[in-house]
């Protein structure tokens, strides 16, 4: 376990597993993409009482479900960057960032887009939507802060504090349907109970969460080998594999 976090902290090797993963992971994510937005999108019924406008729920949830395990994985990078001063982390905690504010504006975008038609706005302030809001400026805040700092070290040290803060903001809107009044519906996916949502609308949703992973972590590790050959640049294996790409 323990050669495993020391073999994480080699730049030349992350770079290197992180490129073989990739050439596996980067055609199962298209192909998961490719057949859970067909199989949504145009083969499950329609809903009873939406009728097709429901069908961005294959785009909404998967993108809102993965923006707030992406800020998980950020936060935890944050953690181990302020505790064990791993540089990789601070590589991990910086690739997270742009994708999460990516995925959590395309669901908050779509779910503007599902609103217009099924409560007549485009936009309410409600605890749900204002939570997800939130988080995007906590990912932009951390976006920010890199930018802001000439000193890598002090912008780390930043970036994971309000990493860590932030976290407050997730169980809020994982229950702020339940807490407060909201337009939101509970959660229709259970995994204690039965779930309110149809097998048939059920399966392809689960698949394109699946796959909305898939391209979470596709994007994390294409982010962390260009944020590496970018940080060791003048090093000898990132000069190595810059001549080998010449030839």
């Amino acid at each position: 376990m323990w050669s495993f976090f020391h073999k994480l902290g080699s730049p030349p090797w992350l770079y290197g597993i992180a490129g073989s993963i990739l050439r596996y992971l980067l055609p199962v994510t298209v192909i998961a993409l490719v057949v859970g937005a067909v199989w949504g999108l145009l083969f499950t019924a329609p809903d009873f009482r939406q009728g097709n406008s429901y069908r961005i729920i294959y785009i909404h949830v998967p993108a809102a479900v993965v923006a707030l395990a992406g800020y998980y994985v950020m936060a935890a990078a944050g953690a181990v960057s302020l505790i064990w001063r791993m540089k990789m982390a601070d590589v991990a905690m910086k690739a997270a960032a742009p994708i999460g504010a990516a995925l959590t504006f395309v669901a908050l975008f779509t779910g503007s887009v599902w609103g217009k038609p099924t409560w007549g706005t485009w936009w309410v302030w409600d605890a749900r939507i204002t939570s997800m809001l939130v988080l995007l400026f906590l990912y932009l805040g951390v976006v920010a802060l890199y930018e802001a700092f000439d000193n890598k070290e002090a912008a780390s040290k930043a970036c994971a504090v309000l990493s860590l803060v932030g976290m407050v903001n997730i169980p809020i809107i994982y229950k702020s349907v339940d807490w407060w009044y909201s337009l939101h519906q509970p959660a229709s996916i259970k995994f204690t109970g039965e779930s309110t949502i149809d097998s048939s609308m059920l399966y392809p949703l689960l698949l394109m969460i699946t796959a909305f992973y898939c391209l979470f972590a596709c994007a994390m590790l294409m982010n962390m080998r260009a944020e590496l050959l970018e940080r060791e640049a003048k090093t000898g294996w990132v000069r190595k594999l810059a001549a080998e790409g010449a030839h």
